[in-house]
């Protein structure tokens, strides 16, 4: 995915959840584990979201890009962040924002 298309993406998916009612707080939060695309805020938990854009439905779509490897390296990027911001023991959240074509899938607690 060009980058670009993954801005577009991720502007649209942050769009999409900000009408859902979370607050953005942070885009491409980038450390030596890995890089979380959106951080944000829903009530009092913090939200770690993985956005993955397909043109189809092919090879499993989108969602099943968020592999075991790949969330274990959103698991240390968001510890990483948690940590830069004092925010340790803040209740957090994985979400991931599965796009295919137009359509939005929204997975809360992901994994």
């Amino acid at each position: 995915m060009t980058r670009a298309r993954g801005d577009w993406a991720e502007q649209r998916a942050c769009d999409f959840l900000q009408a859902q009612g979370l607050t953005p707080l942070a885009r491409n939060v980038h450390c030596r584990f890995g890089e979380v695309d959106l951080v944000m805020q829903a009530s009092n938990q913090l939200v770690f979201v993985e956005v993955k854009y397909r043109r189809s439905g092919g090879f499993g779509g989108a969602s099943a890009a968020v592999t075991p490897a790949k969330q274990q390296k959103l698991r240390l990027a968001a510890q990483w962040y948690l940590q830069q911001h004092g925010w340790e023991d803040r209740p957090c959240r994985f979400d991931v924002v599965a796009m295919t074509g137009e359509h939005i899938d929204w997975i809360e607690n992901a994994f």
